[in-house]
């Protein structure tokens, strides 16, 4: 891949002017009893308010308002575990543009719901035998269809950056970022940022231990690809990083590290209990990593993107209440 093809920090700043008129400018929480337990001061950017329910529909509406009128006019295809597809399907709804997601046939029902309430025609597949990417493609030269992929895509990796570009622009500069890391594209777009903004920034992926292929590829210094992994954290369950988002990641970011399942499902009580949100366990991946690593981050200034917060209540008693994992 040629190295002018990567999207920069200036990408990022366009994304943002162009897609400012539909996002939400999610809050940035603080918490007095995370910053007396870790000891520094934490802030939690939330892109469980953002419309939709997730970071995701950033990256989707900057890709497709760039479409020119022709391909807008034929429609596009997606695939996605639900986020994604909640974002292509909401942004095409707003410009007036049909769209094909591609979801697992496991996915929340709350996400396939929300798709198809968008305005999405959803076509299943079984993610554990089939191949979606292969699927889009099909569908993309069947129908003439652009195809927007989750996450490694120039303007959706842009379109990601400006969460983070609105985390630093509101606190300032930060001493570390922890990013939920799935296919890459919020975290590459948040690297961008946060090496524009804040250069000395230490900046930490985090996937759940069952994925761990960007930390696998991270190590190894090309991408690794790896069986879909059983984890609560669907929207983290990618078999491998992008060519643009590992590009990115391997350049700018620190490190990725790993948590535990259980461990999520105990920063989802915290959000429910103490700072009253909802978070998918995708969404804790920043949060929980923080949180095991407290002892070390004592004086720090810390941001913590919150992914997203898009799950079916039934799987989210369940997994507060310990009766399924």
């Amino acid at each position: 891949m040629q190295e002018q093809n990567l999207p920069t920090y200036d990408d990022v700043v366009l994304a943002a002017q162009r897609i400012d008129q539909y996002i939400n400018k999610t809050p940035v929480l603080t918490s007095r009893t995370v910053n007396q337990d870790f000891g520094a001061e934490v802030f939690f950017k939330c892109e469980n308010f953002q419309r939709m329910g997730a970071f995701k529909f950033r990256g989707a509406m900057n890709a497709l308002a760039q479409l020119d009128d022709q391909q807008k006019a034929k429609g596009v295809v997606a695939y996605s575990s639900g986020n994604h597809a909640q974002g292509v399907a909401l942004s095409a709804k707003i410009l007036g543009i049909p769209a094909t997601i591609v979801m697992p046939q496991d996915a929340p029902a709350a996400k396939i719901a929300a798709t198809k309430g968008y305005g999405g025609n959803v076509v299943e597949y079984n993610r554990y035998t089939e191949n979606r990417e292969e699927i889009g493609q099909a569908l993309a030269k069947e129908k003439g269809l652009a195809l927007i992929p989750p996450y490694d895509h120039p303007h959706v990796i842009a379109g990601q950056g400006t969460a983070a570009k609105e985390l630093f622009e509101e606190v300032g500069e930060l001493d570390v970022l922890f990013v939920c890391l799935g296919g890459g594209g919020l975290l590459a777009g948040s690297a961008l940022a946060a090496r524009q903004l804040s250069p000395n920034c230490k900046i930490y992926g985090v996937e759940p231990e069952a994925g761990n292929d960007g930390q696998q590829s991270f190590r190894k210094g090309e991408i690794v690809h790896i069986d879909t992994p059983q984890t609560i954290a669907d929207g983290a369950q990618t078999q491998h990083l992008g060519k643009y988002t590992f590009s990115i990641i391997k350049d700018k970011v620190d490190d990725i590290l790993t948590v535990p399942d259980a461990e999520l499902v105990k920063s989802m009580h915290f959000f429910a209990e103490r700072m009253k949100m909802i978070v998918e366990p995708t969404g804790c991946l920043g949060f929980t990593a923080a949180r095991m690593l407290k002892d070390e981050l004592k004086g720090k200034r810390i941001g913590v993107i919150i992914s997203g917060g898009n799950i079916d209540m039934i799987r989210y008693s369940q997994l507060l209440t310990g009766t399924q994992l």
